[in-house]
C-alpha cells in the first residue's frame, strides 16, 4: 500500500480558470476503467514542457515537442493509458497524430493546437480508434471541477491518483495552481515523471512560464527515484490560462514572480513525493539528504547512488541496519577526491559512522528502530563544502518484482 498517501479529496482542489477536464472509458486495456483524459484550455492560455530524454522517446512526445514550437498556441490536451506509443515507428506517429486530428476536428480547432501522451505498454500499437470513439463522451464530460476524475484517469500501476493544489497571492489577487501526476515504476526521469500537469490561472508570458517550469523541476521530479529506469513517455506541462484580468508577468523581475514560482515548485514537491509513496510495491518512504557538498550536483550525485541501489533499498525493505551498504554506494558514487575520514552518516537522528568508520556510540537497536518506521531519512555530510542535495525513494519490496512480471498478464 502507498506509504502515508491516501487519493486526493476533490473538494480540495481547486479549479483553474480557463481549464476544463473531461474523462470518458476507451476500453484500451481493461474495460470500463477511466483511460482517457481530454483538458481544453482557454483562448490565449501558454503552455511549455519537459520530457524525456530517453533516446526511445515515445510518438506522443515527438508530436508534442513539434506542436509546441508552433505558434498556432495549445488549447487542448489528450491522454490516454493503457499503451504508451512508444517503439511503434512512423506508425506510432501517424496514429498519435490521428487522435490530434480527432480531438482538433470535434473542438474547432487545428491538429498543432492539440497535445498528444500515452502511457502505459511499450511496443504495442496505438489503439486510436477505441481513442477516437471515446472522445464525444470525453468532451461532453468537460468541466472545471474535473481535477480528481482526470488524475484517476492517467493511473497506469499507480495505486491512489495523485493531486494537489495551492492558492497564491500575487498583489493582493489570488491565483489557483492545482497539479495532477501520474507515475509508479519507471521512475528515474532525466527531466520530470511519467505524466504531469499543472495549470494556473496567472497570466505568464511563455519565456517565464519556462523558467519557473524548469526551476520547479528540479526540485521536485528531478529529485526522484523508485526503480532506476527513466520512461520513454516522461512529460510534464506547465500552462498558463491568464484569463483572469491582471498585468502579465513578462520575467523574473517581476516582484509576482518568485511567489508563483515558488507555490508551482510546493505542488511539483508534493506530486513527486507522491510518486514515490505509491512506488511499486513500496513500504518504506525515504529521504537522502547529502550535505557539505562542494556543489549540487556532486550532492545530487551521491545522493542518487543511495536512493537506487537494489542493496540499499532491499536492506530499507528488511528493516535492517546493514548500513555498510549506504557506505558502499557514496563510496562508489564517482566523486573520485572525497575523502572518506570526513564524511558522516545519520539514520533519522542516530550518528551512524564517521572518521571512516562505525560511530563509537551506534547500537544497531537504534537503528533497526529508525528503520522499523515508514518514513525515514538518511543525512550525509560530505565535509568539503556547504550545498546541499536532497532525494527521495522508496524501499524494494517483493511485490515490486511481482507487479512488474505481471504487468502484462
Amino acid at each position: 500500500m502507498p506509504v502515508n498517501l491516501a487519493a486526493p479529496d476533490p473538494a480540495s482542489l481547486l479549479s483553474v480558470p480557463g481549464v476544463e477536464l473531461g474523462v470518458a472509458c476507451a476500453g484500451i486495456k481493461k474495460p470500463g476503467r477511466k483511460d482517457v483524459l481530454v483538458m481544453r484550455l482557454a483562448q490565449g492560455s501558454e503552455a511549455v514542457g519537459v520530457f524525456t530524454q530517453n533516446r526511445f522517446c515515445a510518438a506522443p512526445v515527438m508530436v508534442c515537442k513539434a506542436h509546441l514550437s508552433s505558434d498556432d498556441g495549445i488549447r487542448a490536451l489528450l491522454v490516454n493509458t493503457g499503451n504508451a506509443n512508444a517503439g511503434t515507428g512512423e506508425d506510432g506517429l501517424d496514429r498519435a497524430r490521428a487522435t490530434c486530428a480527432a480531438l482538433a476536428g470535434r473542438l474547432g480547432l487545428k491538429p498543432a493546437q492539440i497535445l498528444p501522451f500515452s502511457t502505459g505498454v511499450i511496443l504495442e500499437p496505438l489503439p486510436h480508434d477505441k481513442i477516437m470513439a471515446a472522445l464525444p463522451a470525453a468532451i461532453a464530460d468537460l468541466k472545471p471541477t474535473n481535477w480528481a476524475a482526470a488524475a484517476e484517469a492517467i493511473m497506469t500501476t499507480d495505486i491512489v491518483a495523485k493531486a494537489t493544489s495551492r492558492k497564491v497571492a500575487l498583489n493582493g489577487q489570488d491565483f489557483a495552481v492545482t497539479g495532477i501526476a501520474k507515475g509508479s515504476g519507471m521512475i528515474h526521469p532525466n527531466m520530470a515523471t511519467m505524466l504531469s500537469y499543472v495549470a494556473t490561472d496567472a497570466p505568464v508570458a511563455r519565456e517565464a512560464l519556462d523558467v519557473i517550469l524548469r526551476y520547479a523541476v528540479n526540485r521536485s521530479f528531478n529529485c526522484i527515484t523508485v526503480d532506476g529506469d527513466t520512461s520513454t513517455n516522461d512529460s510534464c506541462i506547465l500552462i498558463a490560462t491568464g484569463v483572469t484580468q491582471a498585468p502579465t508577468i513578462m520575467n523574473d523581475g517581476d516582484p509576482r514572480f518568485g511567489a508563483l514560482r515558488d507555490a508551482v515548485t510546493e505542488v511539483m514537491i508534493q506530486l513527486a513525493q507522491a510518486i514515490v509513496r505509491d512506488g511499486e510495491g513500496a513500504t518504506k518512504f525515504i529521504t537522502v539528504r547529502v550535505e557539505g557538498g562542494r556543489d549540487p550536483a556532486e550532492c545530487k550525485q551521491i545522493a542518487y547512488a543511495v536512493a537506487h541501489s537494489p542493496l540499499v533499498k532491499t536492506a530499507f525493505f528488511a528493516s535492517d541496519p546493514n548500513l555498510g551498504r549506504i557506505l558502499a554506494a557514496v563510496g562508489y558514487a564517482g566523486v573520485a577526491d572525497l575523502d572518506v575520514d570526513r564524511v558522516k552518516l545519520w539514520l533519522g537522528g542516530v550518528l551512524v559512522a564517521e572518521n571512516g568508520g562505525r560511530s563509537p556510540g551506534y547500537r544497531e537497536a537504534e537503528g533497526q528502530r529508525v528503520m522499523a518506521a515508514p518514513e525515514i531519512e538518511v543525512r550525509i555530510h560530505l565535509g568539503r563544502g556547504d550545498t546541499v542535495a536532497t532525494v527521495w525513494t522508496c524501499d524494494l519490496s517483493y511485490d515490486y518484482v511481482k507487479i512488474n512480471a505481471e504487468y502484462r498478464t
